[in-house]
């Protein structure tokens, strides 16, 4: 079965109501840039409640949203070719149109098309709520009579009347195809349209009831201070700013509990196993205690933190505002030749740049695609909030949630300089295009929506510190206990930092980042590791520090940990003295160079190697051209 429908109908929320699975779900348009592919075990009406009722298994693939089969996209022209344009024996069996009821006229388009074609079609209408708020009630049988295909009403946010539809789904596929009814190629396209709009209008007025003209609705009265065009802004501002003092004070309390967990009892404990296995070797407490506990553990401090962000933006997505900021950053969009719909993937980008640039098949243009990608990596992904939380923490504690917000706005304001900066010089033809966007009506957040939402995005954190961070953890380890000189064994627990084949690599890196003031062997080579994953830049440090045994230290006075105050003390060193500002510098930094592997590869699969390469050597350039400038500017002061 296929699934179709228009942008934000709900297609990804019934997708994962109907199989379980955890496709990308959010009250905003564009959540679905690539097919998703599920199992789906039916349970028709009373069979359900029969434990010996097996249930029919559907192979169900969700399509990107799309308002027609008139490819405007790439990722429109998709659907469009795995739905219609395809050989016969692959076509799907049946397909399934999520159609909004709140905004009636404009889902229908897809199903007049539709019904033009050899398909067996089921109409699943959802936001039938939201409808009936607006005071619009519909016949469906009215509907279903019009469109000669069957119409179900459910609720998949709430998972109501599944088992209905897979009732009607089974008795549709009893059916034969229906008959082709496409009009010949000679007819006039625009006819053809006016034809079909024609269609559309005459079922909305037979099958709908409006029991009151309500004067401004709910969503419109938000809108008027959500969309204005100096509070709009500000707003938006206000409430990210929010975000961040919620996440950071709420979070402090179980970061410290994980942290003297894994660097106590945690620690303590492996420690005594190795001992009572004999493994007293200082490789086994190396990789094992100051490796894999002390990087990998260090790294899931940040997973309380990581919750409460994704769940604050899990609210603010499934809310329906996440899509009003597309409309208040239309200005600034197209001031860098990009449409308003950009900000899509932009906004995106802030959580993982891997799927941020993939969602850039939303746009039209080759060009604006490109672009687009290339602007992405300095969106601050929510790796590289770790390291600036971890920094933060440690250097302006009274500030924490101010300093992340900082870092974001300079994030922003990176994709508008860099963005002018390309548009002036390598796309000076570019011009702007209208904003387009289905503004979602405001509903409460679902629990179960949100709670689903936040465990997706923070089981792919999980995974990378259980998986990316873990393979840096031992390759840094290797590379720490390997001597380049002689009168050291491998993994010497006497063996100087800079003897090491881990510490000449970072010395030979540093000197490039001495007019940033963070020229550090210690500091900058975990720059390097970042480049595999911004997460492996705190697991790094942990790993450096241990060399020295400052995991011994007890906690200085500010309740700083030893880490921290480990970090502390070679910033100051290698700045000679202006800490704050080769701090600054740091962070600035590893916000504006290359996020990681895996965004890479997903530029090159969207946009080619050679945009890809040329995307690391501005990022690279921009990011050591705004550290050294920062830190100059900084040290006269701090």
């Amino acid at each position: 079965m296929a699934l179709v429908g228009a942008p934000n109908a709900g297609k990804s929320t019934l997708f994962n109501a109907l199989t379980g699975a955890k496709a990308r779900m959010g009250n905003w348009p564009g959540t679905t840039v690539e097919v998703s592919r599920g199992a789906w075990k039916a349970h028709a009406g009373k069979e359900k409640h029969n434990e010996n009722a097996s249930g029919r298994v559907f192979d169900v693939i969700d399509f990107p949203g799309a308002y027609s089969l008139n490819p405007m996209s790439p990722d429109e022209q998709l659907t469009r070719d795995l739905v219609i344009d395809c050989v016969e024996e692959e076509l799907p069996d049946l397909v399934l149109v999520a159609v909004d009821a709140s905004s009636l006229s404009r889902s229908l388009y897809m199903v007049a098309q539709l019904a033009e074609e050899a398909a067996r079609i089921v109409v699943v209408v959802t936001k039938s709520d939201i409808a009936a708020e607006n005071g619009e009630v519909f016949d469906l049988d009215a509907i279903s009579k019009q469109i000669q295909a069957p119409v179900v009403a459910i609720d998949p946010r709430h998972r109501v009347n599944l088992e209905g539809l897979a009732e009607v789904i089974e008795a549709e596929l009893a059916r034969p195809r229906r008959v082709r009814r496409q009009a010949e190629a000679s007819t006039d396209a625009f006819a053809l349209a006016d034809g079909r709009f024609s269609w559309i209008e005459h079922i909305v007025a037979e099958a709908s009831t409006v029991k009151h003209h309500a004067s401004a609705s709910r969503s419109e009265r938000i809108d008027r201070v959500a969309l204005h065009p100096l509070a709009g802004p500000l707003l938006f501002l206000a409430v990210m700013w929010a975000v961040f003092q919620i996440t950071t004070t709420v979070a402090a309390p179980f970061q410290n509990w994980l942290d003297g967990f894994f660097s106590g009892p945690v620690s303590d404990g492996a420690t005594a196993l190795l001992e009572t296995l004999g493994l007293t070797h200082p490789v086994f407490s190396g990789l094992i205690v100051n490796g894999l506990i002390g990087g990998v553990g260090m790294v899931l401090t940040f997973a309380p933190l990581m919750a409460l962000m994704f769940l604050c933006l899990a609210v603010l997505e499934d809310s329906g505002y996440m899509a009003r900021a597309a409309v208040v950053t239309d200005r600034v969009m197209k001031a860098i030749g990009l449409p308003g719909k950009a900000f899509i993937p932009l906004i995106v980008g802030f959580g993982c740049n891997v799927p941020a640039i993939s969602a850039t098949r939303v746009l039209g243009q080759r060009r604006q695609r490109v672009l687009t990608a290339l602007l992405i990596p300095f969106t601050s992904c929510s790796a590289r909030l770790t390291v600036y939380l971890m920094l933060a923490a440690t250097f302006f504690p009274d500030h924490a949630g101010s300093v992340l917000f900082a870092m974001y706005l300079i994030s922003i304001g990176l994709v508008v300089a860099v963005g002018l900066l390309m548009k002036n010089t390598l796309w000076r033809r570019m011009g702007s295009e209208p904003l387009v966007i289905d503004l979602p009506v405001y509903q409460l957040p679902g629990a179960r929506l949100a709670l689903s939402v936040t465990w997706i995005r923070l089981r792919g954190f999980l995974h990378t510190a259980g998986g990316i961070i873990v393979a840096t953890v031992a390759v840094v380890f290797v590379l720490q206990s390997t001597p380049v000189t002689g009168g050291y064994g491998f993994a010497d627990e006497d063996m100087p930092f800079d003897d090491t084949a881990y510490g000449r690599m970072s010395n030979a890196v540093a000197p490039v980042f001495e007019p940033a003031g963070f020229g550090s062997g210690a500091i900058a080579g975990t720059l390097v590791t970042g480049f595999v994953a911004k997460e492996a830049v705190i697991s790094t440090w942990a790993q450096t520090y241990s060399l020295d045994d400052v995991s011994d230290e007890d906690p200085d006075d500010q309740g700083q940990s030893a880490l921290a105050e480990a970090v502390r003390e070679d910033f100051s060193q290698a700045s000679g003295g202006h800490t704050v500002a080769a701090v600054w510098a740091f962070m600035l930094f590893l916000l504006a160079y290359t996020p990681c592997v895996a965004t890479l590869a997903a530029q090159r699969r969207e946009i080619g190697t050679k945009w890809m390469l040329f995307g690391v050597g501005i990022q690279l350039a921009t990011a050591w051209l705004l550290a050294v400038v920062v830190f100059n500017f900084l040290k006269i002061w701090f």
